[in-house]
């Protein structure tokens, strides 16, 4: 039979009744015959009561010991998911990222995985053992506790996937699926059956909290089926595949929106090369991503910047432009939190014209003010102002009929 890797999210092992239903669930493939690694999370919010713990003790905490910290709460997730197969007969062993040997960079917070350490977890496997690892953390080469940032969990269940060669990925959460937005915010969303690896890490990328958008990077790299499933149910959910798997490239495949972006403007600087470069330069060696960017000329050649950040980024951005604007000797800066992102993506763009236009009108007609524009191959973007976002939202999914679409 196939080995498959599955992930549990942090609602799907909120308590120990879900917990229990994970192992039945679980007692099910190992009954068919497969071999499982289960990667789990952190029951329920444990980790923001963890860090909401340390915030007391500590205002700004070192970043090595909040790793040793969060990675606790999967460590409780593993064990207990390990004793609850052991009660209904199912042989179960769980292991941390550092007994596995996750190896990431020493990049606390945010490491990368460099390597992955096979042997523990086949061995087990032979012996027709459930390998059960904790997911969102690892251990860089000194021996010290990493975690991969939040998601990281969707990260290492992908990466193990890739390692062991796995026949399937299956990613559980507290929905069935990938929808055409957010069906929070707009009723008439459809559930995607199947979505190429491109489309969904721009929606990932782009406010789509199903997937981290890491996951799905190392997913296309290694070319990991991913599937995407809810916890509380048996209904089939949404498949991550190449692009070469998709049988109908429709125009929009989803439309997202994202409220935690800060629009910073950094306006009359001169119009000379290299200062754009300077400028962005110091914002990524600050490890701070930027998303839009948009720069204009005026008549007096001075120049305007405007680009987007995490608002969570905000403090240390002011910080970087206001010692720019300094080293200049003139120029201004404003920062405007009131904005959102609506995003609409589909791999057919690339070979279909008039989505920019057909979005734009869209818009027009509810009266949203259009602030900034980016574009890619599948995927064009606009800033509006955040009290219209979900306004805007719901105009485009309208507009491109993606309640009707058959994904």
């Amino acid at each position: 039979m196939s080995l498959i890797v599955q992930k549990y999210g942090g609602t799907s092992v909120g308590d120990t009744d879900r917990i229990k239903n994970v192992a039945n669930r679980i007692k099910m493939y190992y009954d068919q015959g497969h071999d499982l690694v289960v990667v789990v999370s952190a029951m329920g919010h444990t980790t923001d009561q963890l860090i909401e713990m340390a915030k007391k003790i500590n205002p700004h905490p070192k970043a090595r010991e909040m790793d040793v910290l969060l990675s606790t709460g999967e460590q409780v997730s593993i064990a207990l998911l390990a004793m609850a197969l052991d009660y209904i007969g199912v042989p179960a062993i769980s292991f941390t990222g550092a007994q596995v040997r996750i190896l990431t960079d020493k990049k606390h917070s945010m490491a990368r995985i460099q390597e992955i350490d096979t042997t523990r977890i086949i061995e087990q496997l032979k012996q027709k053992k459930v390998c059960i690892v904790a997911g969102f953390q690892g251990v860089d080469e000194d021996f010290n506790i990493t975690t991969l940032g939040r998601g990281g969990s969707d990260l290492t269940a992908v990466a193990l996937a890739a390692a062991l060669n796995a026949d399937e990925c299956e990613i559980y959460t507290d929905v069935d699926g990938v929808y055409t937005t957010d069906p929070n915010k707009v009723q008439s969303a459809k559930k995607i059956s199947i979505i190429c690896y491109e489309e969904m890490l721009e929606l990932a990328r782009l406010g789509a909290g199903v997937l981290h958008s890491r996951s799905v990077e190392v997913a296309s790299k290694y070319n990991v089926v991913i599937h995407v499933r809810s916890s509380f149910n048996n209904n089939p959910g949404t498949l991550v595949v190449p692009e070469d798997k998709i049988m109908e490239k429709v125009l929009v495949r989803g439309v997202t929106l994202k409220t935690d972006e800060a629009r910073i403007s950094v306006m009359d600087i001169p119009d000379r090369p290299g200062l754009a470069a300077d400028l962005f330069n110091r914002l990524a060696r600050a490890d701070i991503n930027v998303d839009m960017i948009v720069q204009s000329t005026g008549k007096d050649q001075k120049n305007t910047i405007s680009f987007t950040v995490p608002v969570d980024s905000i403090h240390i951005t002011k910080e970087i432009v206001e010692a720019f604007i300094k080293e200049m000797g003139n120029g201004s800066y404003d920062i405007d939190e009131n904005i959102a992102i609506v995003s609409a993506v589909g791999i057919g763009m690339k070979s279909h014209s008039g989505v920019a236009g057909k979005m734009f009108e869209a818009l027009a007609k509810e009266n949203i003010n259009i602030e900034m524009i980016s574009t890619s191959e599948i995927k064009i973007s606009v800033v509006v102002k955040k009290d219209v976002g979900k306004k805007a939202l719901e105009a485009i999914h309208n507009a491109f009929e993606l309640d009707k679409v058959q994904f």
